[in-house]
């Protein structure tokens, strides 16, 4: 009966580098589809913001009257 080989430093590395390459490609992935989807979906607006800002709109329109 033949003893087993067990891969050295080098094959081990190589194997590892084999799965990984391509499980780290995947998470990339979607951990960019999971960005581009919370950056754009949905109803994002903070309603405190948006009042916030329609009420420095309406100052500044104000106050290009106020010029005029």
């Amino acid at each position: 009966m033949l003893p087993l080989q067990v891969p050295g430093g080098l094959e081990l590395l190589v194997i590892a580098l084999v799965f990984l390459v391509p499980l780290a490609l995947l998470v990339a992935a979607v951990a960019a589809v999971v960005y581009f989807l919370r950056r754009s979906g949905g109803d994002g607006a903070d309603p405190d913001r948006v009042a916030a800002l329609e009420s420095r709109v309406d100052e500044l329109e104000a106050e290009l009257r106020d010029r005029n």
